[in-house]
C-alpha cells in the first residue's frame, strides 16, 4: 500500500510539473507577440523619420514630417496593437470566415458573398480622391511592414490567436478598409430587420394592434398596409423571427443596430467662451472594444480621437479648431423587394408593367475548413441582390415561386464614405466639413460639429428617394412587379437634415426623430430613441450655460426617465391597498418592493436594488401583455418598450385591450397584469439573488460583457480574454448600458459607449476621452484592460495635442526610419 501510494505522489507530482513546463512553454510563446513600444524599425515605404510617442495609457502620437509617413505609422501601429482584429474584421466583410473556423460561419460567409461587400469595396477605391487613395495605399503599407516584421521575426505569429487558427496574414490593401467600413455599415442599420419584423406581425394582429406594439415615434402616424394585401400567399409563420447567422454575425437584433450620444454648445452657452461638444458612440461590447485611440500629425494639423482599426481615420475626435463627434441617424436607407420568378424559368423575375428580365449572375466558391467547397450562384435583380431564406429570416415572409432581394445605400461601387472621412478630419471649419460629408454614403450617421463658425447637426449619408405612391413605404417588403416600389435615386444632400447654430446656442441627438416631414422626405419611420433624449432636455434646461463638466455629467447620467414615467403608471393602484400584509406572504414581499420603489429617484446605480426590481417589474410585465396575443414572436420583444406600456396603461387607440388574456375566461385589467407581473418578477429575482431584497445589486446583474469573438466561450481561456464590469445605466438612460433581453442572464450590458469624448474649445487641452477596454487586444498585455477600470467608473484621460505633453508624458517611444533609398 505504502508503495502504491509513493507512486500515485510521484505520478502527481510529475504531472503538475509538466503541466507547470506547459504553461510556461505557452506563456513565453504567447507573449513573443507582446508590443516593445520602445522598439526602433528600419523600413521601406517611408520617406522621412516617424516618431510615435505612447503614453502610459499606450496612445501613440505620432508625428510624421508628411501625411503619407503619418498614415503609413497609423496602419503599423494598428497592426501592432490589433493585427487578429483587424484580420477578422476583412475575413467577415470577404465572407472567407469559414477557411479558418469551418461551417459553423458559413451562413455569415454566404450573406458578404450575396452582398458582395467586397466587390464592391475593390471597385470603390477607383472613385477615391488622390488625398484619401494616398492615405490607404500608405496606411495599407504600415500594416504590410509589421506583418512582414512577424513573418521574417520570432514575433509569436502577431497575436496569441494565430496559434490556435490559420497563421498566414494576406497583405493588407486599400479595399480592405473600404470593405471593414461597409461592414460597419451593415451592423449600423437594422431597417431590413424592422421590415421583416413588421411584415410577420401584419399576419398576425389587426392594424390598430399592429400599431401599439411597433408604434411610431410621437406623432402622428401612418398605417401601413398588411403584408398579406401586398404579396398574397404570404402565411402566417408560428416561430419568432429569427437574424442570428451564428458566430461573427453582422446581422444584429434591430435594437443593437447602433446608437448613440452627441450634443454641442456654442461659445455664447458655454461659461469658459469657448464652443463645446461630447459624443459617446454605442456598439456591440467586444474585448478588444472597436475603438483605438489615436494622435495624427498630419499637413493640416494635429487631429486626435477615436479610430477602427483597418480604418485611416480619426472618425469621432478634434483639430486644434473643430470637433467632430457621430450618432446614427436612423436612416431608412435599406428595403426588401419581394421579387416574383417566372414559372417558366426562375432564372427570370417579373418587370413592373408585365415581362421578364434575366437575373445578373455569377458564382462564387466559399473555401471551408475540413468541409467541401461550397459554390454559391449569386442572384441579382435591378433592385439588388438577391439573398437567400436564411438571411434576415426572409424564408418566413417569401412565398413559393418568390425571392428576396435587398436594396440598401451601401451597396455602391462608388463609395466616397472614406474620402469624405478624410475630409471631415481636416476640415478647418463647420461649413467646412458639412461640404465634406456630401460625399458620405454609408452608415448614415448624424454628424456633430462644433468649431470657429458654430456648431452643427448634418445627416451624413444617401438619403434613398421613394415614390410617394410606394406601396410598403420602406416600412415592410413590398412587390418589386409594381412600377412605385424600389429606390428611385438619391435624394439632395440639401434635402439632408441640417441645423446650423440654432437660435438657443445648444444642439443634442440620442438617435432621436429630427425631423417631422411626410413621406418620402421623411427620413424614417423607425427611430432609435425616445427616452434618452427627455434625460437630456431636462439636463440642459437647468442650466443657462455649460462647461466641460456639465457635459461629462449629461454623458455620464444614470436617471432613468422611464422608470419615472411608468412606475406611478403602472402601479397607479397598487401602492395603496388597505392593511399591511401579512409577513413572509407574496403580498408582503410586494409591498417591500413597492416601498423602495416609492422612495428611488430613477438612477440606475449599480450599488442599488431598486434598478434591478423595475427592470424586472417592466420586463415580466411587457412579457405578459404581449404573450397571448404574439405567441413565439413575443421572444422578438424581450426588453420593455416604453411607448408600448405607455399607450397601453393609458388606453390610446383601445391599447388596454393588451391586458386581458384572450385564452382566459376572466377578464384581466391592467391593474391585474401590474401586480402579477411584479409578484412573478420579485419571485425569480428572489430565486436568483436570495429573499434579503435589499441586498439585491443592479450591478451584479447589469455586467457589461466585453468577450473576446472568438475565445470567449473556450473553457478555462474565458477567463483570460473576456472583461466584465458591474456597471450603472440601463436601456434608457443617457449613459446607456442596453440590456441582453433573452437568456438567463437578460439584464446582461451588451451595448454601449465604447468610446467617450468631450471637447472644449476654451482650453482645447483639456479635452478628455476613454474607451471601454484598453489599446491592445493581447490579452497578456497590461493594455487589454487598463482603460475599463476608469470607464466603469465614469471617469476619462486627457487628450492633448500638444507635442511637448506627449513628450513629457512618454512611456514608450519607437522610431521608424527609412530604408536606405526612401519610400517605395
Amino acid at each position: 500500500m505504502l508503495t502504491l501510494f509513493r507512486w500515485m505522489l510521484r505520478l502527481l507530482t510529475g504531472a503538475l510539473v509538466l503541466a507547470g513546463v506547459a504553461l510556461v512553454i505557452g506563456y513565453w510563446f504567447l507573449s513573443r507577440s507582446l508590443v516593445d513600444y520602445n522598439e526602433d524599425f528600419t523600413l521601406a515605404g517611408i520617406t522621412a523619420p516617424v516618431e510615435v510617442v505612447r503614453n502610459n495609457d499606450s496612445v501613440p502620437h505620432i508625428f510624421g514630417r508628411n501625411d503619407r509617413d503619418t498614415w503609413f505609422a497609423l496602419g503599423f501601429v494598428h497592426a501592432q496593437d490589433r493585427l487578429w482584429q483587424m484580420t477578422m474584421l476583412r475575413r467577415t466583410a470577404q465572407g472567407r470566415l469559414s477557411e479558418i473556423f469551418g461551417p459553423r460561419t458559413l451562413a455569415v460567409d454566404e450573406l458578404a458573398r450575396r452582398l458582395d461587400l467586397y466587390g464592391l469595396a475593390l471597385e470603390s477605391v477607383k472613385v477615391q480622391d488622390a488625398q484619401t487613395l494616398a492615405a490607404l495605399e500608405a496606411y495599407s503599407a504600415g500594416v504590410n511592414a509589421w506583418i512582414e516584421q512577424v513573418n521574417s521575426g520570432a514575433r509569436g505569429r502577431g497575436a496569441p490567436e494565430f496559434w490556435l487558427f490559420e497563421p498566414e496574414i494576406s497583405a493588407w490593401a486599400p479595399a480592405d478598409s473600404i470593405a471593414v467600413m461597409k461592414l460597419m455599415a451593415l451592423q449600423l442599420t437594422g431597417q431590413a430587420q424592422n421590415e421583416v419584423l413588421r411584415a410577420r406581425l401584419s399576419l398576425a394582429l389587426p392594424p390598430e394592434r399592429l400599431a401599439d406594439i411597433l408604434p411610431e415615434d410621437p406623432g402622428k402616424g401612418i398605417t401601413s398596409p398588411s403584408y398579406a394585401s401586398l404579396i398574397p400567399g404570404a402565411l402566417p409563420e408560428g416561430e419568432p423571427v429569427d437574424f442570428a447567422l451564428g458566430p461573427f454575425s453582422p446581422l444584429l437584433d434591430p435594437a443593437l443596430a447602433g446608437a448613440s450620444n452627441a450634443w454641442a454648445a456654442v461659445p455664447g452657452r458655454s461659461a469658459a467662451g469657448g464652443a463645446l461638444l461630447a459624443n459617446d458612440p454605442h456598439l456591440g461590447f467586444t474585448a478588444p472594444t472597436i475603438w483605438y485611440l489615436a494622435r495624427l500629425e498630419l499637413e493640416s494639423g494635429g487631429v486626435i480621437g477615436g479610430t477602427i482599426p483597418g480604418i485611416p481615420a480619426i472618425l469621432v475626435g478634434r483639430s486644434e479648431q473643430m470637433g467632430w463627434g457621430l450618432t446614427t441617424a436612423y436612416l431608412d436607407d435599406q428595403d426588401i423587394v419581394i421579387e416574383k420568378l417566372n414559372p417558366e424559368n426562375p432564372e427570370e423575375y417579373l418587370l413592373p408593367g408585365g415581362g421578364y428580365e434575366k437575373f445578373t449572375t455569377r458564382q462564387t466558391v466559399v473555401m471551408v475548413k475540413g468541409g467541401e467547397p461550397l459554390t454559391l450562384t449569386l442572384r441579382w435583380s435591378r433592385n439588388g441582390p438577391v439573398l437567400s431564406g436564411r438571411q434576415y429570416d426572409l424564408q418566413s415572409i417569401t412565398p413559393a415561386g418568390h425571392v428576396a432581394a435587398l436594396s440598401w445605400t451601401a451597396l455602391s461601387a462608388a463609395d466616397t464614405s472614406m474620402t469624405a472621412a478624410i475630409r471631415v478630419m481636416t476640415s478647418g471649419s463647420v461649413a467646412e466639413a458639412i461640404e465634406a460629408g456630401r460625399l458620405h454614403v454609408a452608415p448614415a450617421q448624424n454628424l456633430m460639429l462644433a468649431g470657429p463658425d458654430g456648431i452643427a447637426l448634418q445627416l451624413i449619408g444617401a438619403m434613398p428617394a421613394r415614390d410617394p405612391e410606394h406601396p410598403g413605404q420602406g416600412r415592410i417588403p413590398a412587390p418589386g412587379w409594381l412600377d412605385a416600389t424600389g429606390f428611385k435615386g438619391i435624394f439632395p444632400y440639401e434635402d439632408n437634415p441640417r441645423f446650423v447654430n440654432p437660435e438657443e446656442g445648444i444642439l443634442g441627438n440620442t438617435n432621436n426623430k429630427t425631423v417631422d416631414r411626410p413621406f418620402p422626405h421623411h427620413v424614417s419611420f423607425t427611430w432609435g430613441d425616445t427616452q434618452r433624449i427627455q434625460a437630456w432636455l431636462a439636463l440642459i434646461r437647468t442650466r443657462e450655460v455649460h462647461t466641460r463638466e456639465s457635459f461629462m455629467e449629461a454623458q455620464l447620467d444614470t436617471v432613468n426617465p422611464t422608470a419615472r414615467l411608468l412606475l406611478p403608471l403602472i402601479g397607479a393602484d397598487l401602492w395603496f391597498t388597505g392593511e399591511a400584509a401579512p409577513e413572509g406572504t407574496p403580498g408582503h414581499f410586494r409591498q417591500r418592493a413597492l416601498d423602495l420603489l416609492a422612495k428611488w429617484n430613477g438612477e440606475m446605480s449599480e450599488h442599488l436594488p431598486e434598478p434591478l426590481i423595475a427592470e424586472a417589474w417592466l420586463r415580466a410585465l411587457m412579457d405578459r401583455l404581449i404573450q397571448d396575443e404574439l405567441g413565439p414572436l413575443a421572444t422578438n420583444f424581450s426588453r420593455p418598450d416604453p411607448v408600448f406600456i405607455e399607450r397601453v396603461y393609458r388606453d390610446v387607440g383601445g391599447a388596454a385591450k393588451w391586458c386581458d388574456v384572450v385564452q382566459s375566461a376572466p377578464v384581466e385589467t391592467c391593474t391585474d397584469m401590474a401586480r402579477m407581473a411584479l409578484d412573478e418578477a420579485l419571485i425569480r429575482l428572489a430565486e436568483t439573488y436570495g429573499p434579503n431584497m435589499e441586498s439585491w445589486r443592479w450591478g451584479d446583474a447589469h455586467q457589461a460583457t466585453h468577450d473576446h469573438p472568438v475565445l470567449g466561450e473556450v473553457p478555462l481561456l474565458k477567463w483570460f480574454v473576456n472583461i466584465r464590469q458591474s456597471t450603472s445605466g440601463g436601456d434608457d438612460t443617457l449613459m446607456r448600458g442596453r440590456t441582453k433581453g433573452s437568456g438567463p442572464n437578460p439584464f446582461l450590458n451588451v451595448h454601449g459607449a465604447g468610446y467617450r469624448g468631450v471637447y472644449d474649445f476654451a482650453d482645447p487641452d483639456s479635452s478628455i476621452f476613454i474607451t471601454a477596454t484598453g489599446q491592445s487586444g493581447h490579452p497578456l498585455s497590461r493594455h487589454y484592460d487598463d482603460l475599463g477600470e476608469l470607464w466603469r467608473r465614469g471617469e476619462y484621460i486627457p487628450m492633448s495635442l500638444d507635442p511637448d505633453l506627449a513628450h513629457a508624458a512618454a512611456a514608450g517611444v519607437m522610431m521608424l526610419t527609412p530604408l536606405a533609398g526612401g519610400a517605395e
